[in-house]
């Protein structure tokens, strides 16, 4: 028998559905509260905010970006293999229809203030990207990891995009993401 999310978890679920889908100014508290069946005093009981709930959504999603991309690359024994190996799984799923780009990037888009809450979470993740893509490209003996992991970042983010554009056409760019980032990642690492 299957039982029923606490109140809190269908709000947060329904939350992170529209949010990625609909974006997050689309998407209003008496939709929110409607669509997950609660009231909307149990979810400012929940949540302060709407913006509260945003962050909460951001910082989930920077948690399944991480465990998905240390999944990706576990397997992988070389710092190489490892790029290769997200850029890879990036492109399967960016051609998706369950691909609505970015959840950090759609936020700053729709937050472009620096002082938001949810820009700031988005901000942070990208660091975190660029930081970990720069240590990568460092190990994998890149003569300018710091561009590297720059046109990296600008590679994921214009993939993230084009899934947001171009949804699972055929015409969606992000379909040679891979090689893209296997043509950018041997100009600079030679062995």
């Amino acid at each position: 028998m299957k039982t029923k999310a606490a109140p809190k978890d269908r709000l947060f679920q329904t939350a992170a559905r529209l949010f990625y889908r609909q974006g997050y100014r689309a998407v209003g508290v008496d939709t929110l509260a409607a669509e997950s069946g609660i009231g909307k005093m149990t979810l400012y009981r929940h949540y302060p905010s709407k913006e509260a709930l945003i962050v909460a959504f951001l910082e989930d999603s920077n948690e399944v970006f991480w465990n998905n991309f240390e999944a990706l690359t576990r397997a992988e024994p070389t710092p190489r293999g490892k790029l290769l190996a997200f850029f890879g799984a990036l492109q399967e799923y960016a051609v998706t229809p369950a691909c609505h780009g970015c959840p950090f990037l759609n936020v700053a888009t729709e937050y472009p203030e620096t002082s938001d809450a949810g820009h700031r979470v988005a901000l942070e993740h990208k660091k975190s990207v660029r930081a970990r893509f720069e240590q990568l490209a460092r190990d994998a003996g890149a003569g300018q990891p710091v561009a590297l992991a720059d046109a990296l970042v600008l590679l994921m983010d214009g993939a993230y995009m084009a899934a947001r554009m171009f949804g699972s056409s055929s015409e969606n760019p992000a379909a040679t993401v891979a090689a893209t980032a296997r043509q950018l990642i041997d100009a600079h690492c030679h062995d």
